[in-house]
């Protein structure tokens, strides 16, 4: 991480720092919102030694308060507007920042270096202060004892110090949609729409991921290995409060598809009409035929009028007359007319800016909710009704991709749906639930350049006429190196799902997650080849790191999205422990540490250890609990014990010391 610094010190004689763990907290929190939050919580701007580093510092946590974006950029433009970026090293040493950081995951450990280089510091001040006192002929030595020991506590004090917890049910520094993943001409068009609009990208984004799954969802799909497929469709919502302008976002990122679906309408109206005249003259043909063998009189010869209507019945039912051509149904079908239309056009998308689709999944229209249709067209199952037409028994390998953009309120509807959790309807979404704008946006914005927006009409309209032009769906495969790469991702996530793991409250969505990276993978990969004709060539490892970089940031909303909800037992049980840590112990005392098997205690819902796992890890990424390091039982088979201390602030009178 040897990069140029704004500022220099001699090595020799500088007090203790660590400029390299400096730079790679601030680069962390370039990269990740998510290490904002970590960064700002273990360090402060008096703990850099670097001034220029504090400034840069303040001015990121600064911005994120205020909601608004954080990148080299961004920031850039922030530190110019105050007069200080020239001060820090110019917009060149933001990007040197970021650089400088090997992963923003470890931000929390570059952050406890420079919180460690800065109380070496204040040790060294401290010691030099009380020699000098000393020197100077103070003769009271008990006062100096007394001022020693109020520093080193002091010093000590600031490590203790718990921050204030998150409450159940809100998560604060979600991540920003990594736009960088996406295609170089969706992101610019998602940028620039971003911008004009003043919304956070994760809308646009999320609905240009849409766009492209209209176009090849069920269309293409992709092999990963033999015997495991994905299709291209996503269930894709990204919850936003009203006034947020989704429906100006929504527009510009699928104005495109009913361009072409419009088109598509009108070249097909020719052929339409010929084959229903045709079909209609056969038809009528074949009546005439039986109305003369219905005339009474022994001079007709029946059995010949009746073979020949028969001959023209069926040459009129072998006449086929094309549907109307459909890229998209209304955000308010039912799932009736839904299961019909895909029964003929097999590959649509329900595209609303609006939350309506998910009231109607709720059951608005009927008693008892009907998912089905919802569940086997996500995955390609067969999809067979008695309520579909005899023309269209049924339908194989549907594919419908859902894009819309509800309030979050709708969102806890749709877990109060029997069966939408049970039935896993709700694992097959990827969620966005980014923060609003509201408050912080410009009056006057630049629009979206007309080479972007042309470039990105241009590309996603080549992307819908070649898709669906197709006969037949096509399969792309994976090189060895990108198989490998989703190997190691299956990896990672079933360790994920283990007890003591982010995820193991959420195991129905996180099973569908590695699937999701695949699909994503695919649409990337058509995305970036929509201008060669080598789109059918296997998919590549480093459009899987892009997909999983994509579906990382949905893991954490989605996360949010189920503590919203509420519809994980992990947040009732996590709440059901915090109400107990609330109320003292039955000799008055307040509780300071808990161990797992004491969380049992809490409720009678809980029988076993295994139970309050995922409780004790949510309170924890919560705030409210510390966990210490494991120590062994000693006992043969027995997992080692974990300690859990209580936030003070739990605790009657509770301060944020120790």
């Amino acid at each position: 991480m040897n990069s140029p610094l704004p500022d220099h010190d001699d090595p020799s004689t500088a007090p203790p720092n660590d400029q390299e763990a400096e730079q790679a907290a601030l680069g962390a929190m370039l990269l990740s919102r998510v290490a904002i939050g970590e960064v700002s919580a273990l360090v402060t701007t008096h703990e850099y030694y670097r001034p220029a580093h504090a400034t840069i510092h303040a001015a990121i946590t600064t911005m994120y308060s205020g909601g608004l974006p954080v990148d080299p950029i961004t920031l850039a433009a922030h530190l110019r507007e105050a007069g200080d970026l020239e001060r820090v090293g110019g917009a060149s040493y933001l990007h040197t920042l970021v650089q400088a950081t090997p992963t923003s995951a470890n931000g929390s450990y570059y952050a406890q270096i420079v919180a460690g280089m800065a109380k070496q510091r204040r040790l060294i001040e401290t010691g030099t202060r009380l020699i000098a006192h000393s020197r100077n002929g103070a003769s009271d030595t008990e006062q100096i004892a007394a001022r020693a020991a109020a520093e080193l506590a002091s010093i000590g004090g600031a490590e203790q110090r718990w921050p204030d917890p998150i409450p159940l049910g809100t998560h604060a520094s979600l991540p920003t949609f990594p736009v960088g993943a996406l295609t170089p001409w969706i992101a610019e068009h998602v940028s620039a729409v971003a911008e004009f609009t003043q919304t956070p990208p994760d809308l646009a984004a999320t609905m240009a991921l849409a766009a492209v799954a209209t176009a090849a969802g069920g269309r293409v799909q992709v092999e990963v290995r033999p015997g495991w497929r994905e299709q291209s469709n996503l269930y894709l919502v990204c919850a936003m409060p009203p006034a947020s302008r989704k429906s100006d976002v929504f527009a510009a990122m699928t104005e495109p598809i009913y361009d072409v679906e419009r088109q598509l309408q009108e070249q097909s109206r020719a052929s339409i009409v010929e084959a229903e005249t045709a079909k209609e003259a056969a038809v009528a043909e074949a009546e005439g035929l039986m109305a003369k063998a219905r005339k009474p009189g022994d001079s007709i010869d029946r059995a010949a009028l009746v073979a020949e209507a028969s001959a023209a019945k069926l040459l009129a039912e072998q006449i086929h007359v094309p549907p109307r051509p459909r890229l998209t149904v209304s955000g308010d079908i039912t799932p009736e007319p839904l299961a019909q239309q895909l029964a003929v056009h097999r590959c649509l998308a329900a595209l609303s800016p609006e939350g309506d689709l998910f009231d109607i999944i709720a059951g608005r229209y009927s008693a008892k909710p009907n998912l089905g249709v919802f569940l086997q067209a996500h995955k390609g199952e067969r999809l067979q009704t008695d309520r579909i037409t005899r023309e269209q028994p049924s339908v194989d390998k549907p594919a419908l991709t859902i894009g819309i953009t509800p309030q979050p309120a709708v969102l806890q509807d749709l877990a109060s749906t029997p069966g939408a959790r049970d039935r896993g309807l709700l694992a097959r979404f990827l969620y966005a639930l980014p923060p609003s704008n509201l408050g912080y946006r410009k009056t006057r914005t630049a629009p979206v350049p007309a080479p972007v927006a042309q470039r990105y009409h241009g590309r996603l309209t080549r992307l819908l006429h070649t898709f669906y032009a197709l006969p037949e769906p096509v399969t792309v495969a994976l090189t060895p190196s990108a198989d490998r790469a989703v190997e190691a991702l299956q990896d990672k996530l079933e360790s994920s799902l283990r007890p003591d793991q982010p995820l193991a409250h959420l195991p129905d969505w996180a099973g569908k997650l590695v699937g999701h990276t695949t699909r994503v993978a695919l649409l990337l990969h058509l995305a970036d080849r929509v201008t060669s004709d080598n789109w059918g060539q296997p998919v590549e490892e480093t459009t899987i790191d892009r997909a999983a970089e994509i579906t990382a940031y949905y893991t954490q909303h989605a996360l949010a999205v189920f503590d919203l909800i509420a519809s994980d037992p992990a947040t009732d049980a996590a709440q059901t422990i915090l109400d107990w840590l609330r109320r003292p112990k039955t000799d008055g005392s307040w509780r300071t540490a808990i161990k797992r098997r004491d969380a049992v205690a809490a409720s009678r819902r809980f029988r076993t250890v295994t139970q309050v796992e995922p409780a004790l890890s949510l309170l924890e990424a919560h705030g409210y609990l510390r966990a210490d390091e494991p120590h062994r039982t000693g006992r043969v088979g027995q997992p080692a014990s974990a300690t859990y201390r209580v936030h003070p602030s739990l605790q009657e009178g509770g301060t944020d010391a120790c």
